[in-house]
């Protein structure tokens, strides 16, 4: 595809979602990038136990994709889903207690950076199992998909994901079975330390998930347009019954894999080169404003909205108490020992 053709087609995506629409996009990435720069922050400062798995440079993946969900659909996600959670509408306040380990958190403080969830927003959390995410959310579209339910469950993973016998099984039995169900690939390049170019044969992760006989795709992930297009007709298809997809989205995370990483397994360069000329906030920022949809003054104004938003999060992270340790159980079960009849 020519970039005159690649124009074309963005033009025609965004004149169909609509300026307030992008604006109201544009404003989310503006808070999950605050968010996560803060966190990172936060806990260098010793404010956050445990480190964090920073989603900077990620952010329209998350919003782009939950965008074209409704409500009632269903979201799992990775050890990286500080973003996945705030696209699906989880109060900044509630994730950045949890992070806290704070009571007033999304899962009372007992969980962490790792295990984010709210089940009232069909949110039903991130956790640390490599591929996991879309074994919740196949299991989801199981369920959707016996009660003839109206909805779709999606499930994200990462380009190491990819290399985990369990991606490939929730994908076989949702391309077998026909389920409703949606799988994105966050393909930030590395996989920890590991370049996807020294661990996985092939041309592309899409190519590999194709072989399962359902729709694979490949997206830029940058483009905020073109992942909300992905999810919208890979939703609409499950939604007639046509069962899953696969969309591998690339993407890049500007922080190593974890808050202390040294990184010295990549150059700054390449940092700076996607920081400068494929930031996914940038380059709905410039389409709005080529558009003349956005001035300077309305930039500003989301930019200020964002530090607000996530300065308010942390005074109630702060705030919140911590759990009371009352209410932990600690009278399990004396442990059974096989064949003993005890």
């Amino acid at each position: 595809m020519t970039d005159q053709q690649t124009g074309a087609r963005e033009t025609t995506a965004a004149s169909a979602v609509g300026a307030e629409t992008l604006r109201e996009w544009l404003g989310q990435m503006l808070i999950i990038r605050r968010f996560e720069t803060e966190s990172v922050r936060l806990s260098y400062a010793n404010k956050i136990p445990g480190g964090i798995h920073s989603s900077e440079g990620q952010e329209a993946v998350a919003v782009g994709s939950i965008r074209a969900l409704a409500p009632a659909d269903v979201v799992a996600g990775t050890h990286r889903s500080h973003h996945h959670a705030l696209a699906k509408g989880l109060p900044p306040r509630t994730v950045m207690a949890e992070l806290y380990g704070k009571a007033d958190g999304c899962s009372g403080g007992r969980g962490g950076s790792m295990h984010l969830v709210d089940v009232s927003r069909n949110f039903l959390g991130s956790n640390g199992i490599v591929g996991a995410g879309l074994g919740v959310a196949m299991g989801s579209a199981l369920a959707m998909h016996l009660q003839k339910r109206p909805a779709v469950a999606v499930g994200y993973v990462g380009d190491g994901g990819a290399n985990t016998g369990r991606t490939w099984e929730f994908v076989n039995l949702a391309a077998l079975w026909k389920l409703p169900f949606i799988a994105i690939c966050e393909n930030n390049l590395y996989a920890v330390e590991t370049h996807i170019s020294r661990s996985m044969a092939g041309d592309s992760i899409a190519g590999r998930a194709a072989g399962f006989g359902l729709p694979a795709v490949t997206v830029d992930g940058q483009d905020i347009l073109a992942v909300h297009a992905a999810t919208s007709e890979a939703r609409d298809r499950a939604l007639r019954g046509e069962g899953p997809t696969f969309i591998e989205a690339r993407t890049y995370r500007y922080e190593g894999h974890n808050v202390g990483d040294v990184q010295n397994y990549r150059e700054t360069s390449e940092i700076a080169s996607w920081r400068e000329t494929r930031d996914p906030i940038d380059r709905l920022r410039r389409r709005l404003t080529g558009d003349g949809e956005l001035d300077e003054t309305g930039y500003a104004a989301l930019e200020r909205q964002a530090d607000e938003v996530v300065a308010d999060a942390i005074d109630f992270a702060e705030r919140s108490p911590w759990p009371d340790t009352a209410t932990v159980d600690l009278s399990w079960p004396a442990p059974q020992v096989i064949g003993t009849g005890r």
